[in-house]
């Protein structure tokens, strides 16, 4: 071999392969170092990235907790549905029961029977004198001609009976009340017409004037306590004693509204009336100690109360036997919270009246 094809195969040797240059050309290789603003780039994507994952979290959860509120909100009314159907239950069920409990007294009493629910199931159409029943379409006409509204949005019929009466000015006259400490529709008498006789009327009328006089005598002595309190010294008005005794008062008359209730529609017990009229002759006469005397009598009753076991056994023995003798020996006081209520308070009106009204005889004072 010659020279100068040993010098070419040596050149061609060395240089470099064009096709292995290509493929290196092709595949950059790595970097060995990073500029600043790419390593900014890097942590910029990265941060983005994990804020996007955060809000696709709090988003899901949201969306749950929305769902689950929601849920909630459905369960809640489906309670409140549950428990209101249950209470109409229980009450249509609890008047049903009371309706048939009434119905069988009546009956063993020898009453009439109640008189049916109306149309709007209110119950019976109770209407005060002087108000009658008109047909539903008769009635719209004739609100119609007073120029009035022939149907007002939730009205019933008695509703609009009522109105009828009222804008056409034929029904009774408005009942008026008394201004005194319990207002009442009862018409008060005079001091000198209010004595009350010893013996209870037999008569529709003399009963109404006896309930008149039991409520003028009331109201005199409820109005002459609260006088009494009021003309006391400013420093005794708000000490200790002095707020109790004007509680007392309050109390009293609080406690009296409904005897004068039940002395307005004359639904007062014969076993009650006759021991209060008792009460209030003797007190009137100033003979207190009678009036407390029979204050007790219609309170604790008469008859003869064992102290000890008197129930052990199963059969009532003499002992027991005398707490049912008869009903004149009972205890009032113990019938209802009502009665024992309003007994007291008329204790306390003779406490305060033989103080207003001192009796004669000093043996007539309460204790």
């Amino acid at each position: 071999m010659d020279f100068a094809a040993l010098l070419a195969s040596q050149i061609a040797a060395s240089s470099p392969n064009p096709t292995a240059s290509t493929a290196a050309s092709s595949t950059p290789a790595p970097k060995k170092y990073l500029k600043r603003s790419e390593i900014e780039a890097q942590r910029q994507a990265a941060y983005l990235a994990e804020e996007d994952a955060a809000e696709a979290a709090r988003l899901a959860k949201l969306r749950q907790k929305r769902k689950f509120e929601d849920e909630e909100v459905e369960r809640e009314a489906a309670r409140k549905e549950k428990r209101r159907r249950l209470a109409e239950e229980s009450r249509a069920r609890r008047e049903a029961e009371e309706a048939e409990a009434e119905r069988q007294r009546r009956k063993r009493l020898g009453l009439p029977d109640l008189p049916s629910k109306s149309k709007d199931g209110e119950g019976p159409m109770l209407l005060l004198e002087g108000e009658g029943d008109i047909e539903d379409a008769e009635l719209v006409e004739q609100l119609r001609e007073l120029g009035q509204p022939a149907r007002v949005f939730g009205e019933s019929h008695r509703q609009r009976l009522k109105r009828y009466w009222r804008v056409s000015g034929k029904g009774p006259a408005a009942v008026v009340m008394t201004d005194g400490p319990i207002p009442t529709s009862l018409k008060l008498v005079s001091e000198v017409e209010m004595k009350v006789e010893a013996k209870v009327p037999k008569d529709v009328e003399g009963k109404k004037f006896l309930f008149r006089q039991l409520a003028s005598y009331f109201t005199m002595v409820l109005k002459e306590w609260e006088v009494a309190l009021a003309h006391r010294p400013e420093s005794v008005q708000v000490s200790y004693q002095g707020k109790q005794a004007y509680n007392a008062m309050v109390q009293a008359r609080e406690n009296m509204r409904p005897l004068f209730k039940k002395l307005e529609k004359g639904e007062i017990e014969d076993g009650i009336l006759e021991p209060v009229v008792e009460i209030v002759v003797a007190a009137q006469q100033r003979r207190y100690v009678d009036a407390n005397d029979g204050y007790l009598t219609l309170s604790i009753g008469k008859a003869a109360w064992p102290i000890g076991v008197t129930m052990v056994g199963i059969h009532e023995r003499s002992a027991r036997e005398k707490l049912h003798e008869s009903d004149k020996g009972a205890a009032h006081i113990m019938s209802d919270e009502v009665t024992r209520k309003y007994l007291q308070s008329i204790k306390r009106c003779l406490s305060f009246a033989q103080t207003r009204w001192p009796p004669d005889d000093q043996l007539q004072l309460m204790g």
